[in-house]
C-alpha cells in the first residue's frame, strides 16, 4: 500500500535510527498464500513505514504452516507427527517487534490467531540470559480488519495476551479498519474506502512509530532491568523486598 503524503513526510523528517531492529508480522488470516488477504493490506502500511526507516521486516501467514495444537514449543516431542511452530518461534525470538494481525469472525479474532497465541504461550516459560521470561525486552502490537463489530474486543484480548507473555506494549498499540456491518466490501475491495480512511491511517501510523520508539528505547537500555522480575532468582529464594516474614 502506498503511504500518504503525511506518512512520507514523517518518515523523511525522522532523525531516529532503527536500522538494527527486526519486526515480524504474523498475518492470522484464514487464507493461505497467495490468496488475497485484506488484513495484509493494512499490514503493508505499517511494514512500509518500518522499511522506509531501515527496519528488517518479515510477514508470514501461520496458515501456510502445519502447526500442531498444544502448549509446548515443539509438539513433535509430545506425540505430534508434524509441527512447524519451531520455525516460526525462531523468527519470533529474533524479532524486536511482533505484530499480531487478524480478521474478525463472529466478533472474535480468527481461530488461527487463537492458535498462534497458544503457541506463543508455549514458550513463555523459557528464560533469557538474565533469568527473566524470554519475551522480555520485546515490543508487541496488533492490527485488525473486518466488516463487523469487534475490533476493540479483539485488540484487548491480543494485547493482554502479549503483555502477559512478557511483551512491552506502547501507547496506541493497535489499529483497525471496519467496513459496514453485514455483507459488504472488505478492506482491499474497490470502493471500500479502507485504504483512504484517515482514522485507520492515523492509528496505523501512530502504532507503527510507537512500536519503533519503544523498541529503540528497550534495545538501547539492554531490555527491561533485571531486578525484581527474575524467575530464576525467585526460585533460588530471592524475594526482591516482598514482605514475607519467612525471608526477613
Amino acid at each position: 500500500m502506498p503511504l500518504t503524503n503525511q506518512q512520507i513526510e514523517l518518515c523523511d523528517s525522522s532523525t531516529w535510527d532503527f536500522s538494527d531492529l527486526k519486526a515480524l508480522f504474523l498475518n492470522c488470516t484464514l487464507k493461505p498464500t497467495p490468496q488475497l488477504s485484506h488484513t495484509d493490506g493494512l499490514i503493508q502500511i505499517s511494514k512500509t513505514i518500518m522499511e522506509k526507516n531501515g527496519v528488517t521486516v518479515e510477514v508470514l501467514r501461520p496458515v501456510d504452516y502445519t502447526l500442531a495444537f498444544g502448549v509446548y514449543p515443539d509438539m513433535t516431542e509430545h506425540g505430534a507427527a508434524v509441527d512447524a511452530w519451531p520455525q516460526i518461534l525462531e523468527k519470533v525470538m529474533a524479532a524486536h517487534i511482533l505484530v499480531l494481525t487478524t480478521p474478525i469472525w463472529l466478533g472474535e479474532k480468527s481461530s488461527v490467531c487463537t492458535q498462534v497465541v497458544e503457541r506463543l504461550y508455549s514458550a513463555s516459560g523459557l528464560l533469557n540470559e538474565a533469568g527473566q521470561y524470554a519475551y522480555y525486552g520485546r515490543v508487541g502490537g496488533c492490527l485488525i480488519t473486518g466488516n463487523e463489530d469487534g475490533a476493540k474486543h479483539c485488540a484487548m484480548n491480543m494485547l493482554y495476551s502479549l503483555q502477559h507473555l512478557g511483551y512491552s506494549i506502547p501507547p496506541q498499540a493497535d489499529a483497525a479498519w471496519l467496513g459496514e456491518a453485514g455483507p459488504g466490501p472488505s478492506y482491499l475491495d474497490p470502493g471500500s474506502g479502507g485504504p483512504e480512511n484517515d482514522f485507520t491511517n492515523r492509528n496505523t501510523t501512530f502504532m507503527t512509530w510507537n512500536l519503533l520508539h519503544l523498541a529503540r528505547l528497550l534495545k538501547d537500555a539492554g531490555g527491561i532491568p533485571a531486578h525484581g522480575n527474575q524467575r530464576s532468582r525467585w526460585a533460588a529464594g530471592c524475594r526482591f523486598d516482598f514482605p514475607n516474614p519467612e525471608y526477613r
